[in-house]
């Protein structure tokens, strides 16, 4: 039912067509360098609620079993349904709340594979900051930039440790 309403938002910005056609699509992508091979790395840090031993934060499965459709909680509050996904990356997204401008984020993280014993952890995230003034965009880039790379440093320790 949730997801049903999710696709019943999109579709309604869809049609409406001005909300889509006045975005502002901004992309954060950041990554570091890990000296283990990629498939190890994720086998530390990729499953769905890892999130909360890298990022800090309470996370709860609410839906699915970890593959497409699997949702999230995080603290409570910010729902995530997993929305794309291979074996050493995944893709979520936060849907609409009502009431709430909806900026489209969406998040995604890779390990990629470099050499046979190091890759690259690459976690990107994107939203639409047509309804943020730039001293708003600024402090969302300033704290998203923060977060995910002290999230990023925190998997580069989880996959390095033996």
């Amino acid at each position: 039912m949730q997801c049903q309403k999710i696709i019943l938002a999109f579709l309604a910005l869809a049609i409406s067509g001005t909300a889509l056609a006045e975005a502002d699509y901004y992309r954060l992508k950041l990554e570091i360098d890990i000296n283990r091979p990629a498939d190890e790395v994720w086998s530390k840090v990729g499953e769905y609620c890892d999130i909360s031993e890298w990022l800090g934060v309470e996370c709860e499965i609410t839906q699915g079993d970890g593959g497409l459709g699997t949702v999230r909680v995080l603290n409570g509050s910010i729902v995530e349904p997993l929305v794309a996904q291979t074996e050493l990356s995944y893709g979520y997204s936060q849907p609409p709340v009502e009431g709430v401008y909806y900026n489209f984020y969406h998040g995604f993280m890779e390990a990629r594979p470099v050499t046979d014993s190091t890759s690259k952890m690459i976690y990107t995230v994107m939203w639409d900051r047509s309804h943020e003034d730039e001293a708003t965009f600024q402090a969302n880039v300033e704290r998203r930039t923060n977060l995910f790379t002290n999230g990023l440093q925190k998997m580069k320790e989880i996959a390095e440790s033996e």
